[in-house]
């Protein structure tokens, strides 16, 4: 690519999901908006306000009206319903050269009906496999409308910026044809890396010093394949394999999942050093859920040492290399799941093999490099738009 050209750009980020949450999408978001800022570029945000937010946010916020999702029992998750008269005089008067939309929601249409006005392009990113989370929730009869709204919504987009090839197939084959980069997610090799295993931490947990731990990290929904993970806990404790089990997370199905599993540890929501200190103290990392777009908890996974059995399917498909990193299972089977863990419980060279190559191909995914290429991709549309 050609260095750049544009400097200083003016960009408007719009977003269902940037404070008031702490999961993959926000985080990225947050992790981008730091990254453009650090490059010189000014950045306003545009997404849902809460009175208390679960991170500091990067850059400068502006609060649009919007109401807690009205389905999946998921009220910690807002839903924009417009941009509002103040937000709207906000991004006048801050005059963007390019709008990026992170949410395919009422929002973006207002961002981009405002783009047209003012002759500016608009991009995007896709952040969640919306489809693939309908089944969960009883409304699968949803997918046709869902996937004619986003066809409509990607149309108005010069660019799609998607975290894996295996997303991009998915949308390409469902009739979205904009113009789609891959923007992979990066992970923080200082941050998450074997080293941080302690000994200490997990004898606190409970744990003896030889258990062999078997982790999920993420948040506590349906949609994270808890069923399969319990499922496979439960068929390992039935047959005698040694293990220990541990849940870094929180969300609605920590009380069944505490009554199923009365010996599993429950660590609630961690972040920071501590995230990365749990992740290097346990073994394997079970990771069921085929809702993934990327897959950023696996590669932490990864880059802390951890064997990983993942679903092939979107995002971790792309990460974990079968039989060297760890091993694939078809999504919501429950055997193959099963086989795949215990295998690695069971056989400690296995298991070393694993969590070295797992940290070594983890290395590969820098956040700078992969935080570089929007400025290229925006370079990119603004040339193209002119």
């Amino acid at each position: 690519m050609s260095p750049l050209t544009i400097v200083a750009l003016k960009v408007a980020l719009f977003t269902g999901n940037y404070n008031h949450i702490a999961d993959g999408v926000s985080l990225t978001l947050n992790r981008l908006v730091g990254h453009l800022e650090s490059r010189g570029y000014e950045v306003l945000v545009f997404g849902p306000h809460s009175d208390r937010p679960a991170l500091k946010h990067a850059g400068s916020y502006v609060s649009v009206p919007s109401i807690p999702m009205p389905v999946g029992n998921r009220q910690e998750y807002r839903v924009p319903i417009r941009m509002g008269g103040d937000a709207a005089r906000q991004l006048k008067a801050f005059r963007p050269d390019i709008i990026h939309l992170a949410t395919p929601d009422m929002l973006g249409k207002s961002a981009i009906r405002y783009a047209k006005q003012a002759k500016i392009p608009v991009v995007a990113s896709y952040h969640t496999n919306f489809c693939s989370y309908l089944s969960f929730y009883g409304l699968g009869w949803l997918e046709p409308m869902i996937w004619r709204h986003l066809r409509g919504f990607y149309k108005s987009c010069l660019q799609v910026y998607v975290p894996s090839q295996s997303m991009a197939d998915v949308l390409r084959a469902n009739g979205i044809v904009t113009d789609m980069r891959i923007w992979e997610h990066g992970v923080e090799a200082d941050r998450f890396n074997p080293a941080k295993r302690s000994l200490e931490w997990r004898r606190s947990l409970g744990f003896a010093d030889e258990d062999c731990v078997v982790a999920f990290v993420s948040r506590l929904v349906t949609e994270k394949g808890l069923d399969v993970f319990r499922e496979v806990v439960q068929r390992l404790s039935a047959d005698g394999v040694a293990h220990k089990t541990l849940f870094v997370g929180a969300g609605p199905m920590e009380p069944g999942l505490r009554a199923a599993l009365p010996d599993a540890v429950f660590t609630g929501h961690l972040k920071g050093e501590a995230l990365a200190r749990a992740f290097a103290s346990a073994e394997v990392f079970l990771f069921p859920s085929d809702t993934e777009t990327f897959g950023l908890v696996t590669l932490e996974a990864m880059a802390s040492g951890l064997p990983t059995v993942c679903a092939d399917a979107t995002g971790s498909k792309e990460l974990v290399e079968p039989g060297v990193t760890g091993f694939l299972a078809m999504p919501k089977d429950v055997d193959a799941f099963y086989k795949a863990t215990r295998a690695i419980l069971e056989d400690p060279v296995l298991r070393q093999n694993m969590s070295r190559e797992a940290a070594k191909r983890a290395l590969l995914y820098d956040w700078e490099t992969i935080m570089s290429k929007i400025e290229h991709f925006y370079e990119e549309a603004i040339s193209e738009f002119a």
